[in-house]
């Protein structure tokens, strides 16, 4: 009699136990359990052809060849065509010094006894003028300093027998540029005769303090803004800019990045770190796929396409820009060399799905624990 009561409590305890392990699973499908995003399905779920606004394509050879481009940096037809600033032009702000000969004993410059007058310091002014005794205001800028000797001699000769003019501009200060960013010697300096170009320049300033790998040098000047890798601005000649009074440097890093989401070693947002990577290489700068969640048939790239590269990608005319995610499935025959070839962008979004089972394991693990919660609680009502 004792057996059999003890036996239904048991039947009545592990129908218990199922009763409380359905709800709970049913509970779980209802609400859902904690994950780090959509699953595969649900983003499939989310193309074009099913009503959604983005498209999904899997990337082949095709796509690897209309979707691969990198955004290139250059200067434009005002900065390639300029020719190099002439380094003894005199500008405003010049600082010149002269030098006057007078073939008589009693000049009008000299002092008593001696033949010669040296005027240092004379700063260009900023209607380009400056002031010599007896020749009058005399227009230096966009004169040479031999054309200015002569202009100075002419108005002098009338009144002093053979008068003989030396001009001297001092370095350039003028003509300067301004230097600033990740340089090691940020500041201004003129344009003189070794320094008429932008690496002259760059050099002049003591080269970049980061990787020039990484090194993005930007000149601006007027309205105009012109950017360049400084690996280019070496490898590419027609990329030497010569520079003008005014020019701003801006040397820094690189600042593209991309987004790493989902089942991978990492999430954050990372510095593209290179000009060109490719999306193997930037699964490998967060560590990897998880190998315990992730589902290498679900890794998205996600990214807003310009319209003519969506016009390329879909084989269709397209008019605006497109939002598109590129399915990257690593577990086909040639998943990994079409992976190695598609290069990621500044902006784009990496996701990786996790794996199916991964919710099963979450939905068992939940249920389990749900029937074990209530075996303890059982125990202790006994």
């Amino acid at each position: 009699m004792i057996a059999t009561e003890t036996r239904t409590a048991s039947n009545r305890g592990t129908r218990l136990s199922l009763t409380v392990a359905l709800i709970a699973a049913t509970a779980l499908s209802a609400c859902g359990l904690p994950r780090s995003g959509p699953n595969k399905q649900e983003i499939l779920s989310g193309a074009v052809e099913n009503g959604g606004d983005a498209h999904v394509i899997y990337v082949n050879n095709h796509v690897n060849r209309t979707a691969n481009y990198t955004p290139a940096y250059g200067f434009s037809n005002e900065f390639l065509n300029a020719g190099t600033v002439a380094a003894d032009e005199i500008r405003p702000g010049d600082t010149l010094g002269l030098m006057i000969w007078e073939n008589v004993d009693d000049g009008l410059l000299a002092s008593l006894g001696q033949s010669s007058t040296q005027l240092q310091q004379l700063q260009v002014d900023s209607g380009g003028y400056i002031f010599v005794p007896y020749a009058g205001r005399v227009r230096a800028a966009g004169n040479t300093p031999d054309q200015l000797r002569q202009i100075i001699t002419s108005r002098l000769e009338n009144q002093t027998p053979d008068p003989q003019v030396t001009v001297t501009r001092m370095a350039g200060d003028g003509a300067t540029v301004s230097i600033v960013g990740k340089a090691f010697g940020q500041g201004i300096y003129p344009i003189e005769r070794p320094t008429r170009t932008l690496s002259a320049m760059l050099a002049k300033a003591g080269g970049v303090s980061v990787e020039p790998e990484v090194a993005v040098i930007t000149v601006k000047r007027g309205r105009e803004t012109g950017k360049v890798w400084l690996s280019d601005l070496y490898f590419n000649p027609s990329y030497d800019i010569a520079l003008r009074p005014g020019d701003v440097i801006l040397v820094e890093e690189d600042q593209r990045n991309f987004t790493a989401l989902g089942a991978l070693g990492g999430q954050t947002k990372v510095p593209l770190g290179n000009e060109q990577i490719s999306a193997i290489e930037a699964i490998a700068m967060v560590g990897g796929l998880s190998t315990n969640t992730a589902d290498p048939t679900g890794v998205f790239v996600l990214r807003d396409e310009p319209a003519r590269v969506a016009s390329a990608v879909l084989g269709q005319p397209i008019g605006s820009t497109q939002r598109m995610a590129y399915v990257l499935d690593m577990t086909r025959p040639n998943g990994l060399f079409l992976a190695r070839d598609f290069l990621i962008r500044d902006g784009d979004t990496i996701y990786v799905t996790e794996a199916p089972y991964v919710q099963w394991q979450k939905i068992l693990g939940a249920i389990t624990g749900s029937a074990g919660s209530v075996r303890q609680l059982e125990n202790l009502a006994n």
